[in-house]
């Protein structure tokens, strides 16, 4: 039989070892366990830890629980993008996609929400997506803080692109047909180098002559979704009558060589 005393100093050693190892494990269980706060109750820009090789904090995700959360990230994605994007594109930020209706509807109201704010920019849908420009009104003090002055079209080149947009696809001779004077082969290098307009195929009769139609790049600069939004032909022709008044305006100022 062990003496008692051996059976005390034996059991104390093993409590000793037993609190040793304990102390030992607490570390390792403090860095496994989670924050103190509850998941549920976590504030969504609560820091939850540091990115590998960086001292950035890692911050969680946002919780999305509401419409107006979705309209949130969506806003902040259209002003961050340098090019308009679609409502297809704008479902790619969510996992799960919440739809396109409700996308499209959020869209809407986005739009109504800047209208309402009566900001200078607006949000619009144009061929190629969303996107956040400046409201028109705007533009001209925008233009003061550009180096260079916008370009200037003579009325050649404004009333090729209104036959072009309202009549496409078209031929250099069907301009020429409508116009009654021929097209200088500049005028149509003016506005496929503006990217407003290109070839999109070639008519079926002698000669095979290329067919001119606009592209979405001048739908998008007008601020138009489609050709269905074009303005009405007196409006172009008031469009043109300035800019060809402004054109001889600054013909008439420069001095003669």
């Amino acid at each position: 039989m062990h003496k008692p005393e051996e059976d005390e100093t034996a059991g104390e050693e093993e409590e000793a070892r037993e609190a040793a190892e304990a102390r030992e494990a607490a570390p390792e269980a403090e860095a496994a366990e989670p924050a103190g706060i509850d998941d549920a109750n976590a504030s969504p820009d609560e820091e939850t830890g540091l990115a590998e090789g960086s001292d950035t904090p890692v911050r969680a995700p946002l919780r999305l629980s509401s419409p107006e959360d979705y309209k949130r990230v969506i806003e902040a994605a259209l002003l961050a993008s340098a090019v308009p994007l679609t409502a297809t594109v704008l479902r790619l930020l969510f996992e799960p996609e919440p739809g396109g209706d409700l996308v499209r509807r959020l869209l809407e109201e986005l739009r109504a929400d800047w209208e309402k704010a009566g900001r200078g920019v607006e949000l619009a849908q144009t061929a190629s997506g969303w996107r956040f420009q400046t409201r028109p009104d705007y533009q001209v003090y925008l233009d003061r803080l550009k180096n260079e002055k916008p370009p200037r079209y003579s009325r050649a080149v404004m009333e090729t692109l209104a036959i072009v947009a309202y009549r496409q696809p078209v031929t250099r001779g069907d301009i020429e047909d409508i116009r009654g004077v021929a097209v200088s082969p500049g005028v149509l290098k003016t506005l496929e180098s503006r990217g407003w307009i290109d070839v999109v195929g070639h008519r079926d009769t002698p000669g095979r002559p290329a067919l001119f139609a606009t592209t979405k790049r001048f739908l998008d600069d007008m601020g138009l979704r489609g050709l269905a939004e074009l303005p009405a032909l007196p409006e172009i022709e008031r469009m043109m009558d300035l800019v060809d008044t402004a054109h001889l305006e600054a013909n008439a100022t420069t001095p003669a060589e």
